[in-house]
């Protein structure tokens, strides 16, 4: 574990970030209250040098947040139903950001089910954050909060890494993620802890569809 805090925590190669997330504490503030997690799964992505990017292809509106910053989230809206949350990291420019996909809520369970509750089931506290969907539900985190700093002791995001190794690290292919981007001999870097019940079922990127032939 490198003995970095702030924005010097994120301004590293992405792959060192993510793997040193695990077991990080992530608190959302609001006037309701506040939801705390310990992160148990993510994943990297590396800009333009990562086919499974979103920044693979340049810059657009959408992504713009990952252009800038380290230390800042990076919020979008998956098939425009779900939201995922990211954190940008390396130098501003780069586009490298670690998605967020599966917590322990340790604090603030009450209200994380509430809003689960809300959006869909949450059968068990296992599931709360199970999957970045689930996790920015529990959280209470969407577009408003994209661009928003994890680093600030007073802000409504705070992203405080572990003082120690979180446990045994494992690594695969990332989720959903099709063509040379979802291969684990070139991309193995979806992390997380290992033995972990609140970890997501890995699923691959479904096949492509084939068009029928014309007759």
């Amino acid at each position: 574990m490198r003995e970095l805090s702030g924005t010097a925590f994120f301004d590293r190669p992405v792959v060192e970030v993510a793997r040193d997330l695990l077991g990080a504490a992530l608190t959302r503030r609001t006037p309701e209250s506040a939801v705390t997690l310990r992160l148990t799964e993510v994943e990297a992505y590396d800009g333009a040098n990562d086919p499974g990017s979103h920044a693979y292809r340049g810059r657009t509106r959408r992504n713009g947040t990952m252009f800038g910053e380290p230390g800042h989230l990076y919020v979008y809206r998956h098939l425009g139903l779900h939201h995922c949350v990211n954190v940008v990291c390396g130098p501003r420019g780069t586009a490298s950001a670690v998605l967020l996909r599966a917590g322990e809520v340790t604090d603030g369970t009450a209200l994380a089910r509430a809003r689960r509750e809300t959006s869909g089931v949450a059968r068990t506290d296992r599931d709360l954050a199970r999957g970045p969907a689930r996790l920015a539900v529990a959280l209470g985190l969407d577009l408003t909060d994209d661009g928003a700093a994890v680093t600030d002791p007073d802000g409504d995001v705070l992203l405080v890494p572990a003082v120690r190794p979180a446990g045994t690290v494992l690594s695969g292919p990332r989720v959903g993620v099709s063509g040379d981007g979802g291969r684990a001999d070139l991309y193995p870097w979806r992390f997380w802890l290992d033995g972990e019940p609140t970890v997501s079922v890995y699923r691959p990127a479904p096949p492509p569809r084939r068009t029928p032939p014309m007759t």
